[in-house]
């Protein structure tokens, strides 16, 4: 198995979820897992945006710079999770173990995975047909799609995240989802036990 948690998308949703699951690592139950994030960035929102609305950036930060130095942030903080770049997803396969999911490179195998790419109908990950319905928090004339799920659960091991798991086209809303969906995978990964990693300043 290549992966234990393999998320598909470097957007906002696939790198809040890639950095949490980073910052684990000091715990014993994460230790030893094998993470990875392919960093497909071409159909991302961040491409255009400019954000002035969002707590914590500054006035007229740019989106496409937010893609970079993310992959940066990730890179220094926690380089123990693997970025796959320049790789795009073309299907994902259920397995007894898990997932096979296949890019126009290379195939990777994963217990877990998370598709965080975007909500517009020109996704074609084969193997996802399934789940796709229209959008329900969108204007209909956009023709943006979501993959059904519970609270990003599609089926056992695979989630989706950000806009593409029906939330709403902003940009803290796509972060917190991903967020999300590591406690998640690590709250599974601690027995059940519901988890959540904070850095704290030492007193």
């Amino acid at each position: 198995m290549d992966f234990d948690a393999l998320i598909i998308g470097g957007g906002a949703a696939g790198m809040s979820c890639a950095l949490v699951l980073g910052s684990a690592k000091p715990k014993p139950f994460a230790t030893n897992k094998n993470i990875g994030i392919i960093t497909h960035q071409k159909t991302s929102h961040l491409q255009t945006a400019l954000f002035n609305n969002v707590l914590g950036l500054d006035p007229g930060t740019l989106g496409k710079d937010i893609l970079e130095s993310g992959k940066q942030q990730l890179k220094d903080l926690y380089p123990h999770v693997q970025q796959i770049d320049k790789e795009k997803v073309k299907s994902i396969a259920k397995t007894t173990e898990g997932f096979v999911i296949e890019t126009n490179k290379n195939a990777y195998s994963a217990k877990t995975a998370v598709i965080a790419v975007g909500y517009t109908n020109l996704m074609t990950i084969k193997g996802l047909e399934n789940y796709i319905e229209a959008h329900p928090k969108a204007m209909p004339i956009k023709e943006r799609i979501w993959l059904k799920n519970d609270n990003h659960l599609i089926e056992e091991g695979l989630y989706v995240a950000g806009t593409l798991a029906g939330w709403r086209s902003q940009f803290a809303i796509a972060c917190g989802s991903g967020a999300q969906v590591a406690t998640d995978i690590l709250t599974l990964w601690n027995g059940g036990k519901h988890t959540k990693i904070h850095d704290k300043i030492s007193s």
